[in-house]
């Protein structure tokens, strides 16, 4: 897990971790910063610091290929077969919360999702 919202593309041509831009990535960056800017943790780009010390999203938003390539994913074909836009948003560091751990995600996510909905 991780805390960030990942915006097509996830995939790239070589097959490698890097910057895949989609035809509408200025939307998906508008649509990704939406929400990252209502999670405090999220926006400041390096939630996961015990886990992954090395790891930053600016703004706590990251092309998907960029961080790591995932060939086939639903993400891109959504966006590519149906005009979907899609993102997907990690919300926690730890995969599977305890469950006395949820109202606390949604305590930091709640601004955010209302400001998602709003993009529409």
């Amino acid at each position: 897990g991780s805390l960030v919202v990942n915006y097509p593309f996830d995939d790239d041509e070589q097959g490698i971790a890097v910057y895949s831009k989609s035809p509408d990535d200025a939307v998906f960056q508008t649509l990704a910063l939406a929400y990252s800017k209502e999670n405090a943790k999220m926006y400041q780009g390096s939630p996961c610091t015990d886990m992954y010390p090395t790891e930053y999203f600016p703004h706590g938003i990251t092309n998907g290929a960029q961080w790591y390539n995932v060939p086939g994913g639903m993400q891109d074909w959504n966006y590519l077969h149906t005009n979907c836009f899609e993102v997907t948003i990690e919300l926690g560091c730890v995969k599977y919360p305890r469950a006395e751990e949820l109202p606390k995600y949604w305590v930091q996510n709640r601004r955010s999702l209302l400001q998602f909905m709003k993009q529409v």
